[in-house]
Formats: structure tokens, C-alpha cells, sequence
């Protein structure tokens, strides 16, 4: 079958080395995003250090009440994502315990080798080796998938009053701002996850030596600790932005006809936390928990297949050298937002984001070609149900860009669909003129609408790479479409951070045409947030079947009967556990919203001066 023109050598370098490529910009992007400094005493004793003024652009006091919201805004976004990590750790180690207790007793928590369940004449690994691994492996993914979200919070408040001040000078400095905060995140997140699976990997391989099933085996649950975080970051987050949101517009706008993000409004400052904990922290665990299940997925297939039979390292890491090539990629993509082209008008925004989603996958491209003809043999086989299929590097190359592109195709239609320039938005807009019930209807219709061209793109991607390369095809597509996850999430964090500038220049009380400009800013950041969500989603159907596909090839299933009563009902019941899912969650939406709103009238109506602008809010 021939071998790879990479050696192992440069495999075990090439993936490191770009990790701490992306680490390393990523900090870059912070140091020139912090480089303007205003000393702001905070409530600690110490200063945290946000905007200098630039000499007479604005009055001082208005640089101070930027910080003083800042300040705010980080406080409450911090302690609400530690009341959350509270729950998540006792989940965490609850559920570390339980898979311990599953893995292991499947053997009797035997500590005797036992005959591979893929070749009952070589010896693998003890149960209890691959449960105590699996448990590792799960914590780990769950504590990277944490502080990705936390970092990516933190910078995200650390750069929303800076990139309200830069509005000052113009709406190019402003996206700059923060386009390169969110940079800031999708490089964190991309380069954390990929040298911690990296180290985690080889650690594991000094126990499992020549047992590579067993090892990739234990590696799923880094993919599982990430999910489950993602779980708690996107549905909790997400549950505090919306009542946020609610609370917020329903007494402010509705009831008291004040303007969205009015200091008045005790329920500003908790919408402003809740875009960062929901659409940034909850956004970068989900996107981190799908791009490790593919990266698992993948590698667990692999494993059983001729790169884990024949111990071909280089081409077993295949999917973690697609990972690394999407950072370097992603990099000189950044910069053609940030340092090769300068936003001058407001209308440039959009297609700017929109260049680079179309650069990242264009580049990337190249980028896997490259990755697939030097890191894997011209033919090698994947484990297919029971058989080995002969499959060529080609076809790999294809299912990854197959991926790939149904993710850009994603992009796109979502973007045309939520964004204010083209007629979908429009129409809507236009149904308001007869009221909310009209407006529901049309927003409602053209939501089921959007998602049929995705779903063809989808399926498209499914039947190209299976068909090229069984399960392991269809996981690597979930990477494809992964593979440029910095761009993604920088492209995605940008509009919280626009959205959280918005807010502060209306309670900073800054002019008209500042206001403008964030608010430019904030709705091309909308539209890009729906661009996230797209891929998340789009990305979680691949990764699905992926991860059944890696259970069925290491349980050695042959095949899976839809007549058989069990499956079917199993298939009915998963069907609808989404509409359980999406009920839980609307009704704690409305239960907190209904007390945000009770205590926002509260506060209207027991605080003296308050609608007056004489008196602070709680």
C-alpha cells in the first residue's frame, strides 16, 4: 500500500509547532487589542487597565463610564459563569465516576489482559485500564472545553468598551477591535484543543503501547467531557440571554417606551452578561465539543483500520494534522480582515466577514490537499462494517473538502437568510406593518424555510464521503467542516463583542453617529452569530453519524435493521426528544424572564428618580 512522504518525526513536530503558532497569535491579537490603556480603579484594589484616551476626542468622563460599565459587565458575566462551573463540577465528577464504573465492571474491573475484540489472537489491555483512561480522558475534555469558554468570555468583555471607544475614530477601527478580540477566542479554543488531545494522545500510548485500539478507545472520552460541557455552556447561557433579552425589551421598550440599552433599565447590564455567557462562552464549548467527537470519531475508526493495524502513526493523526493545517490557514485568513484591507464604510462590514469564510475555505483547500498527499498512503484501507475498504488518498481529500464546502454553503444561506440586506429579513420586516401575530407567522415560515438547502448539503456531504470512505469518510467531512473553527468562532464572537459596544455607548450617553456605528457594527454581528449557529449545527448532524459509526465498527455491528421493533421505537423516541429538550428549556426561559420582568418593575416603581435619570439602577 506504500507509504507517507511525512515521517513520524514530523508529524510529532508539525502538529505541536502549530498549536503554539495559534496560541502565539492569539495572544499577539490581545497585545494589539490592549495596547491603548485607561487606568479604571476597580472594586479589587488594582487596576484594570482598559482605554487611554487619545488627546481631545472625547471628554474624560465619558472614557471612566465606559470602564465603570465594562467593569460591570465582566463582574456579572464572571459570576454567573462561576455559579455555573459550581454545577458543572459536581456533574463532571458525578458522571467521571460513572463511566469508571461502566468500563470497568464490563470485565469484572479484571485486571488481566484480554483477547482484542478485533483480533482474538493478539492480547489488548484490561477493562479497568481502558475505564481509568476513558475517565482521564473525559475530565480533560471537560476542563478544556471550560476554560476555552471562560477564556473566550473574558476577552470578550475585556474588549467591548474598547472597541466602543475606537467607534470614536471610525467604524474601521472599531471591527478591527473586534474582529481581532474574537480572533483571540477562535485561536485559543482551536490550538487548546488540539495540543491537549495531541499530549493526551501520547501520554496514553506509553501505557497501551502496541494496543492502539485500546488507546483510541479510551480517547472518545475526551470528546464526551467536551460535549457535555457544551451542554451546560450553551443551554445555561443561553437560557440567561434570553430572559436577559426578555426582561430587558419587554418593560424597557414595551411598557415604559425607553430606548434598548437605556441605563435606566435595571436589566441592561444583565443582557449585556448574558450575550457573552450564552453567545460566546456557550458557542465556543459547543463548537469545541463537535470538533472533538469528529477528531475521536475519526481516530477510533482509524484504529481498527490499516493506520491502527499497521501502527502508521502519521496516518492515524491524520484528522489532528487537518486540525493544525486549518490554524495556519485561519491565520493569514485573519489578516486579511485586520492588516491587509481597511473598512472604511459602514456597508463594507458584511462582506468582509463574509470574504473570509469564502478565503478560509478556499485556503483550506489547498491546505488538506497538501496535508492528504504528504501524511497518508496512496491506498490503505478503513474498516467497513465487518470488511476492509481499499480507499485512495483522493477520495479522502474529497470527503474532508466535501465537508468543508457544505460548511461554506451553510454559512452562506444562513447568512442570507438573517441578514438585513437581502429580501427574507425584509419581508419580515415588511409583515410588522399589521402587526406582532403577522411577523411571528412570517419569521416562523421563514425559519422552517431556511433549513432546506443545508440539509441537502448535508445529506451531500453524507452519501460523497461514505461512499468514499465508509464511517471514517463521513467523520473526517465533520472535521472539514470544522477544520477552519478559529475563523469561525472569531467571526461569531465578533457580534457579542458589537453588541455589548452598542449597549455601552447608549448608557455612556455618547453621540448619535457613535451609536450608528455600533449599531453597524452590532447588525452585521447578528447575522454573523447565526453564521456560528449554522455551523454548529451543520457540524453536529455529521459528527452524529460519525460517533455511531465509530460505536458500530468497534462493537463490530454488521448492520443495523430499522424493522426491527426495538430500533424503530428507539428511533421514534430519539425523534422526539429534541421537542422534550426545546420545552424544557422555552419554559425555564419564561420562568426567568418572568421574574426578570418583576424585577425590573419592581425597580421602576419602588426606586425614586429612577425614570428621571436621577437615581442608579440595581
Amino acid at each position: 500500500m506504500g507509504s507517507a512522504l511525512l515521517p513520524d518525526l514530523g508529524t510529532e513536530i508539525f502538529i505541536p509547532v502549530c498549536a503554539v503558532i495559534g496560541i502565539a497569535f492569539a495572544l499577539f491579537q490581545w497585545v494589539l487589542v490592549s495596547q491603548v490603556k485607561l487606568d479604571s480603579p476597580n472594586k479589587n484594589g488594582y487596576n484594570d487597565y482598559l482605554i487611554e484616551e487619545e488627546e481631545g476626542l472625547n471628554d474624560h468622563n465619558v472614557v471612566l463610564k465606559c470602564a465603570e460599565i465594562q467593569n460591570a459587565i465582566s463582574e456579572g458575566a464572571t459570576s454567573f459563569l462561576f455559579t455555573e462551573y459550581k454545577y458543572v463540577g459536581i456533574f463532571m465528577v458525578g458522571f467521571a465516576a460513572l463511566i469508571f464504573v461502566f468500563l470497568g465492571s464490563v470485565e469484572g474491573f479484571s485486571t488481566k489482559p484480554q483477547p482484542c475484540s478485533y483480533d482474538s489472537q493478539r492480547t489488548c489491555k484490561p477493562a479497568l485500564a481502558t475505564a481509568a483512561f476513558s475517565t482521564i480522558s473525559f475530565l480533560l475534555g471537560a476542563v478544556t472545553s471550560v476554560v476555552s469558554g471562560f477564556l473566550g468570555m473574558k476577552i470578550a468583555t475585556y474588549a467591548n468598551a474598547r472597541t466602543t471607544l475606537e467607534a470614536r475614530k471610525g467604524v474601521g477601527k472599531a471591527f478591527i477591535v473586534a474582529f481581532r478580540s474574537g480572533a483571540v477566542m477562535g485561536f485559543l479554543l482551536a490550538a487548546n484543543g488540539l495540543v491537549v488531545l495531541f499530549i493526551t494522545i501520547n501520554v496514553f500510548k506509553i501505557y497501551y503501547g502496541e494496543d492502539w485500539g485500546g488507546l483510541f478507545e479510551s480517547i472518545t472520552g475526551y470528546g464526551l467531557g467536551g460535549s457535555s460541557m457544551a451542554l451546560f455552556g450553551r443551554v445555561g447561557g443561553g437560557i440567561y440571554t434570553k430572559a436577559a433579552d426578555v426582561g430587558a425589551d419587554l418593560v424597557g421598550k414595551v411598557e415604559r417606551n425607553i430606548p434598548e440599552d437605556d441605563p435606566r433599565n435595571p436589566a441592561v447590564i444583565a443582557d449585556n452578561v448574558g450575550d457573552n455567557v450564552g453567545d460566546i462562552a456557550g458557542m465556543g464549548s459547543d463548537l469545541f465539543g463537535s470538533y472533538a467527537e469528529a477528531s475521536c470519531a475519526a481516530l477510533v475508526v482509524a484504529s481498527i483500520s490499516s493506520f491502527g493495524i499497521d501502527h502508521d502513526f502519521t496516518g492515524m493523526l491524520y484528522p489532528l494534522l487537518i486540525s493544525s493545517m486549518g490554524i495556519v490557514v485561519c491565520l493569514i485568513t485573519t489578516l486579511f480582515a485586520t492588516d491587509f484591507f481597511e473598512i472604511k464604510e459602514v456597508t463594507e462590514i458584511e462582506p468582509a466577514l463574509k470574504k473570509q469564510l469564502i478565503i478560509s475555505t478556499v485556503l483550506m483547500t489547498v491546505g488538506i490537499a497538501i496535508i492528504t498527499f504528504i501524511s497518508v498512503p496512496a491506498t490503505f484501507t478503513i474498516f467497513n462494517f465487518g470488511t476492509q475498504k481499499v480507499v485512495h488518498n483522493w477520495q479522502l481529500f474529497l470527503c474532508v473538502s466535501v465537508g468543508l464546502w457544505a460548511g461554506l454553503i451553510i454559512g452562506f444561506v444562513t447568512e442570507y437568510y438573517t441578514s438585513n440586506a437581502y429580501s427574507p429579513v425584509q419581508d419580515v420586516a415588511d409583515s410588522c406593518r399589521t402587526g406582532a401575530a403577522t411577523n411571528v407567522i412570517f419569521g416562523l415560515a421563514l425559519g422552517y424555510k431556511s433549513v432546506i438547502i443545508p440539509i441537502f448539503a448535508i445529506a451531500v456531504s453524507i452519501y460523497v464521503s461514505f461512499s468514499f470512505a465508509a464511517m471514517y469518510g463521513v467523520a473526517v467531512a465533520a472535521l472539514g467542516m470544522l477544520s477552519t473553527i478559529a475563523t469561525g468562532l472569531a467571526i461569531d464572537a465578533y457580534g457579542p463583542i458589537s453588541d455589548n459596544a452598542g449597549g455601552i455607548a447608549e448608557m455612556a450617553g455618547m453621540s448619535h453617529r457613535v451609536r450608528e456605528r455600533t449599531d453597524a457594527l452590532d447588525a452585521a454581528g447578528n447575522t454573523t452569530a447565526a453564521i456560528g449557529k449554522g455551523f454548529a449545527i451543520g457540524s453536529a448532524a455529521l459528527v452524529s453519524l460519525a460517533l455511531f459509526g465509530a460505536f458500530v465498527s468497534r462493537a463490530s455491528i454488521s448492520k443495523v435493521d430499522v424493522l426491527t421493533p426495538k430500533v424503530f421505537i428507539g428511533l421514534i423516541v430519539g425523534a422526539m426528544l429534541p421537542y422534550w429538550f426545546s420545552a424544557m428549556t422555552m419554559k425555564s426561559v419564561g420562568s426567568a424572564a418572568l421574574k426578570m420582568v418583576e424585577e425590573v418593575r419592581r425597580q421602576f416603581n419602588t426606586i425614586p428618580g429612577l425614570m428621571e435619570g436621577t437615581a442608579k439602577p440595581d
